[in-house]
């Protein structure tokens, strides 16, 4: 029998279903900034927004930390003791100062933020079922697999959303997730590797971090990108893929793990996508998936240039301005549009692609 969890009790209906807590930001001495990660993306999204009056903070669902109880839905009780080292956490978060921090300092200045997006995550998953759709500002930790962490994911909240929709929402029993992040995806490859309710599409570049041939095998689309691949090479793949796998397989769930970091000049993903582009990417995903009355959950994953949380912020406002999120109720079959128009949007993307 599930446990009780707070991240399931319904917010107020009048909010928007995307998901953030202050609480997500790593602000400490200085230290955050030994990482590329600008570790205060998340409030500055949530920023932009604001000034662009599409949100309030009262409109926003305030995400829970998620409880020990809730993160044994997928991690071993061993992991978690694992974290209770400063130099296992300095090794996941790759800043290596934390190692000789006291371990509840740790937990509160660096963990207690990724409990909190991870909590966000797994309320975002209810909240996209309930309304056609949901966005969490933060989370994406997709490196981190049920018993390990890495490359700055401390926790499995991809493989915890899902779990969680399993084993407590009715007629949610098969999940897609479409990992666009400039990363492979290995933490939740390793979590779903034989698992058939779980259909993965994965693009991202071959030769960086984390290289992990044995995740890989549970990858259903893989798609490899070369180094510095640019805009119409990308979304023209983007396109074919996410479109080929929505018909190969379809999910009660679409999770969609957006990240940024593809973007030009990133020190770590090693692509050349524009702002434009990552935007136009978003784009047709939110497309394809409301297109065929998909549920889909967004979170943000990787990004480490100061310029991402405005791209993250424009990218919302144009799904917005497209009519692809609104505030209403969308529960699952409301307000879709009709046939002709899917077909005839198809046939503009497309149209579109090959124009750029």
């Amino acid at each position: 029998r599930p446990h009780r969890t707070e991240l399931y009790e319904d917010p107020p209906s009048g909010c928007w279903p995307i998901v953030y807590s202050p609480d997500y930001n790593i602000t400490f001495m200085g230290l955050e900034k030994l990482h590329p990660f600008d570790a205060g993306k998340w409030g500055k999204v949530i920023n932009f927004l604001k000034e662009e009056k599409l949100i309030a903070d009262d409109l926003i669902v305030q995400a829970r930390e998620a409880t020990d109880e809730d993160l044994l839905v997928v991690h071993t009780r061993r992991y978690l003791n694992k974290l209770k080292w400063s130099f296992v956490v300095a090794t996941i978060t790759e800043i290596p100062p934390v190692a000789f921090l006291p371990n509840f300092v740790v937990q509160r200045k660096v963990l207690r933020p990724l409990r909190t997006q991870t909590g966000g995550t797994i309320m975002a998953g209810k909240l996209a079922v309930d309304r056609g759709w949901a966005i969490n500002v933060g989370g994406g930790f997709h490196h981190c697999s049920s018993d390990k962490g890495g490359g700055f994911c401390a926790y499995a909240d991809i493989t915890l959303a899902i779990k969680f929709l399993f084993e407590r929402v009715p007629g949610v029993s098969k999940a897609t997730i479409i990992d666009l992040d400039a990363h492979q995806g290995n933490g939740h490859e390793r979590d779903f590797m034989d698992d058939p309710r779980v259909y993965i599409m994965d693009a991202y570049n071959r030769y960086i971090y984390p290289g992990d041939g044995f995740a890989k095998r549970a990858i259903k689309r893989k798609v490899e990108l070369e180094w510095g691949t640019e805009d119409t090479e990308y979304l023209q793949k983007v396109h074919t893929h996410v479109e080929g796998a929505l018909n190969e397989f379809k999910p009660d769930i679409l999770v969609y793990n957006a990240g940024t970091d593809i973007l030009d000049g990133d020190p770590l993903g090693g692509l050349a996508i524009s702002p434009q582009g990552i935007v136009r990417r978003d784009e047709l995903v939110f497309k394809a998936a409301r297109r065929r009355r998909i549920p889909v959950l967004m979170v943000t994953s990787g990004g480490y240039q100061k310029r991402t949380a405005r791209i993250i912020a424009d990218s919302i406002l144009n799904l917005h301005s497209l009519g692809l999120i609104h505030s209403q109720l969308a529960a699952r079959g409301a307000a879709h549009p009709s046939l002709e128009q899917m077909v005839r949007d198809s046939a503009k993307d497309l149209g579109n692609l090959s124009l750029q």
